[in-house]
């Protein structure tokens, strides 16, 4: 009986014994099949806003000689968008390829905003490693940590590039040990600890690897690249693999889906079979009808692309991120992570003031319903829902940047429409309870203004989490606050600092609700009748409190012309003409002087208008106006509020 029990044992072990065996060698195959191309590197550049990156890319590709020598080539050429160019910030991901020393680096340039932390999240899946930037002055950042985060969890080999080492005040030896005390804190293993640190100016076009060495070009960089960013992998003799991470789209050609090839190859004229990790039904045959490769900054149509190459795809009209292109004889999809949900919603309404359709092109529910769901093509982490009415959608994004940017390119191409205020999405916990997106908010201020700024955020549900010495003197002040506690607070932090504040946030996942919060302490002024601004009726109406409109301006009932100084709204004519008389006063013929009109911004506007008020946005005007027009409605609305609470 002993005996019996030992052999089976003995026969149970032999077989899980040989499972594993056969488990080995089956990865071991397929790591063996596996085909490392040597001729070719993916990169990314990525690092927190302003540190460089984009600069950098330009160095890069003057250095391989994209460019002719007698080329006038514009600062940041990566940032084509028209915003872009004049915020100074990227928003888009964009693709380029350089060639050196007969490798193609196909690099891609990241935004470092935190609100298009979307578009860093889906390109780091095309890439086998990033070079981190990060400012000589500033050191890491909060989207530094972020971004970085980011390319550890997916096993990226990281090169440090140290930047703006050329800056008076720059410290690039603190920064590097702050860096590697950044990447202990993210738990980098020890592969992962030993990158290699370049020393880098993007401004003057030179690298070294050694602060005492000072470099002449861009080479240490190039070499570097080379030397430890891993070439692609794959099986050049596998069905076809191609996991689009990146949505283009051109009014000609419609969607153009970019990715890399990571099995395989791609064909023009090859038809393949469309299938998505998270949607395990979805399955279409379709047809590659043209493929392009990255050449400096043009697209240059290709007949096949092979295992590593970063191709983009036109002519498949259902293309999403995500998506997988496979043979139809081997349909397997790559795993994609699901991008980060929104946090923020407006309401985008079709505008129906006094004053509609005088200044727009396109002004219909229709037009604003199409846009705003073509947006959907291109930006990922964009939301966009049907209301209760057809007249108004719901938009959610990452942040009011986010949103800000879709609004200006919106105005810019025609339409007109009104925006509601910002406002969180919130969520129910396991237990029933209601919990909101909260935000690490990182300040650094000049210690005079530290009390205030504490006072300010505290009012808004900030908790003070840390404070201490930041670079240049400066306070540095960590704080954990709701993201509904800093919209509207960017203009009055710039303020309350003398513009010598610096503020970064980034999402800190959700937390339970913090109770209610006052956005405005101040309340509005608004015209009590429609006609056009005159400078009699200003010159009284200035006294209340602060103007946003000048003389000649056209003016509707409900519109809001100023702030007021106090906290209540107050309505007035400011059409009032002066009555003309037989008698004059000795000061009549005096000229009566206007304080010039505060003219505010998109983001200012925004960042004003409370909850029961409107943004109208033309190509031409921002208008700030009541949701309800009529004063005497507008009272018992106020009243029955007052009421349900």
């Amino acid at each position: 009986m002993v005996i019996g029990l030992k052999c089976a044992l003995t026969v149970i072990e032999y077989l899980i014994f040989s499972t594993r065996i056969i488990a080995i060698n089956h990865s071991d195959m397929e790591e063996n099949m596996k085909q490392t191309r040597e001729d070719v590197r993916n990169i990314a550049i990525i690092a927190h806003v302003d540190h460089g990156k984009t600069t950098l890319v330009d160095e890069l590709l003057k250095q391989s000689g994209v460019f002719r020598e007698n080329q006038e080539v514009a600062e940041r050429v990566m940032d084509s968008n028209d915003i872009e160019k004049e915020r100074g910030i990227t928003i888009l991901s964009k693709n380029t390829a350089v060639t050196y020393k007969g490798t193609k680096i196909n690099i891609i340039d990241t935004p470092g905003h935190a609100d298009f932390g979307g578009e860093v999240e889906r390109v780091l899946k095309m890439v086998d490693g990033v070079i981190l930037v990060v400012d000589a002055f500033e050191g890491p950042m909060p989207q530094t940590k972020f971004v970085l985060k980011k390319a550890l969890e997916l096993d990226l080999a990281v090169i440090v590039c140290i930047n703006k080492c050329d800056r008076p005040e720059a410290r690039p030896i603190q920064v590097v040990d702050e860096v590697l005390e950044l990447f202990m804190d993210l738990d980098a293993n020890d592969e992962q600890l030993d990158c290699p640190f370049v020393y880098a100016s993007a401004k003057t076009g030179t690298a070294t690897t050694q602060l005492t060495v000072k470099g002449g070009n861009m080479t240490p960089l190039f070499d570097t690249i080379i030397e430890h960013i891993p070439a692609p992998q794959g099986d050049p003799d596998a069905g076809t693999q191609l996991l689009v991470s990146t949505i283009d789209y051109n009014e000609y050609v419609g969607r153009i889906g970019v990715g890399k090839v990571d099995n395989g190859s791609v064909k023009v004229n090859q038809e393949v079979v469309i299938v998505n990790h998270h949607d395990p039904d979805k399955m279409k045959k379709v047809k590659i009808s043209k493929l392009y490769e990255y050449d400096g900054l043009d697209k240059v149509e290709v007949k096949e692309a092979n295992i590593g190459s970063i191709v983009a795809i036109s002519g498949i009209a259902d293309i999403h991120i995500g998506d997988t292109l496979c043979s139809p004889d081997e349909p397997k999809p790559i795993p994609f992570q699901k991008i980060s949900e929104p946090t923020i919603a407006m309401h985008f309404c079709v505008n129906d003031s006094p004053l509609a359709g005088k200044e727009g092109k396109y002004v219909t529910s229709r037009h604003l319903r199409d846009r705003l769901f073509r947006e959907l093509n291109t930006d990922v982490s964009l939301r966009v829902e049907e209301t209760d009415t057809t007249e108004a959608f719901k938009v959610s994004g990452r942040g009011e940047l986010h949103l800000s940017v879709l609004i200006e390119n919106m105005r810019r191409e025609g339409y007109e429409f009104a925006v509601s205020k910002a406002e969180v999405l919130y969520k129910t916990d396991e237990n029933g309870k209601k919990t909101e997106p909260m935000e690490l908010c990182y300040v650094d201020v000049p210690e005079e203004f530290s009390g205030t700024v504490i006072e300010k955020l505290s009012q808004r549900k900030g908790e003070l989490k840390n404070m201490g010495m930041a670079s240049g003197g400066y306070t540095r002040l960590e704080f954990s606050i709701p993201s509904r506690g800093l919209i509207g607070y960017r203009g009055e932090f710039m303020t309350d600092t003398k513009g010598n504040g610096i503020m970064n946030t980034i999402f800190d996942g959700y937390g339970p609700y913090k109770g209610d919060i006052q956005y405005r302490k101040q309340g509005s002024l608004i015209a009590f009748e429609a006609g056009e601004a005159i400078t009699y009726g200003l010159y009284n109406a200035q006294e209340r409190g602060t103007l946003f409109i000048g003389p000649g301006e056209k003016v509707y009932s409900g519109m809001v012309v100023g702030q007021n100084g106090r906290g209540e709204d107050i309505e007035l004519n400011v059409c009032k003409k002066k009555q003309l008389t037989n008698t004059r006063s000795s000061s009549a013929d005096e000229a009566l002087r206007l304080t010039p009109p505060k003219v505010l911004s998109l983001e200012q506007a925004l960042e004003f208008i409370d909850t029961d008020e409107l943004l109208e946005v033309t190509p031409e005007s921002l208008r700030i106006r009541k949701k309800i027009l009529d004063p005497t409605l507008r009272k018992r609305a106020a009243i029955s509020a007052a009421a349900r609470k």
